[in-house]
């Protein structure tokens, strides 16, 4: 892969959160108080602030928007202890964990039910959701042009490393490539996303998927590691990273197969491996032993998602499959 090197004569930008400036050369690590607990203890949300003396790009790195999506966590912890977010050029945003109170509570979602990711752009007076995503947006995201939003498969899938974009969108695929996952996935923006909102202020964020809700996949957590020193080095905020992978695979087209009855399912592959045409990939049995019903791949594709569950009901996302 060619590394493209930006003009980054640019004066240098004002980095204040939450009444906290951040000057050039600084790493600060700011606590923006988001509400409380019933037991009235104090919920912080941690951000991790990098600034080089010298002018550049601002990314962010998100992880935890959904609680129980721990492989994301794990990512910008590690790059955090191993100070490899330090840039040369430009300045990193870093929130590890956006959904404290899942993260508690090992649960996707925030104490009333509702989905983080579905709250944005946000706003001051409303349901504890929309005033996470409104500090977020009115906080953070006004610092950086680029991101990377780090997520895990939910409801027991689990997904092999693959960045999520637009790839009709010129530089969203050049960032893609350049993070340089396994898979880069067509995935249309969500309304009420973080990614969508983001878009409409000029951001390019990028998502990242990688293992299972509640287990720590250590290939996904490499791969998504490598994935971001890769895109630093791309937009010229590092002189180094480590040697990338083969190229990406770029998937434009994908599916799911859903169970067509209830029963026990028996994956016959595992996720991240080519399939072909017609090639048998599951089965769902009865408890005993009298039906049978086999899911064969609809075309020759790779499999980016798989379904951990073996008790299935009828209509349940079973096997993810992309093409390209």
């Amino acid at each position: 892969m060619t590394y493209v090197t930006y003009d980054l004569r640019l004066s240098m930008r004002d980095i204040v959160i939450n009444g906290v400036n951040v000057p050039a050369g600084k790493q600060v690590q700011i606590n923006i108080g988001i509400s409380r607990l019933p037991t009235h203890t104090l919920i912080d949300l941690p951000v991790f602030v990098y600034r080089a003396k010298t002018d550049g790009p601002g990314l962010l790195l998100t992880a935890g928007i959904h609680g129980d999506e721990i492989n994301g966590i794990e990512v910008l912890r590690r790059l955090i202890q191993e100070k490899a977010l330090l840039p040369e050029r430009g300045s990193v945003i870093a929130i590890p964990l956006v959904n404290v109170y899942g993260f508690i509570a090992s649960s996707r979602n925030l104490p009333d039910g509702k989905d983080l990711n579905r709250c944005f752009p946000g706003t001051p007076g409303g349901s504890l959701g929309t005033r996470l995503a409104y500090i977020l947006m009115s906080e953070v995201v006004p610092h950086v042009e680029y991101g990377v939003d780090f997520h895990t498969g939910g409801a027991r899938i689990a997904n092999y490393p693959q960045i999520r974009c637009t790839l009709d969108n010129d530089l969203t695929r050049q960032l893609a490539q350049a993070f340089n996952a396994p898979f880069t996935v067509q995935a249309d923006m969500i309304d009420k996303s973080f990614r969508k909102e983001a878009s409409r202020k000029g951001k390019t964020i990028l998502v990242y998927e990688g293992g299972e809700s509640l287990r720590l996949d250590e290939f996904a957590i490499e791969q998504g590691k490598l994935g971001v020193k890769r895109l630093m080095q791309y937009l010229a905020m590092r002189k180094h990273a480590e040697s990338p992978p083969p190229t990406t695979t770029v998937l434009r087209q994908n599916t799911w197969l859903r169970a067509k009855a209830s029963g026990i399912f028996n994956a016959f592959v595992d996720y991240g491996v080519p399939v072909s045409k017609n090639q048998p990939v599951a089965n769902i049995t009865d408890p005993y032993g009298q039906a049978q019903v086999t899911l064969k791949s609809p075309y020759d594709g790779y499999v980016v998602g798989l379904n951990m569950m073996p008790v299935v009901n009828a209509g349940d996302a079973l096997v993810h499959l992309g093409a390209e």
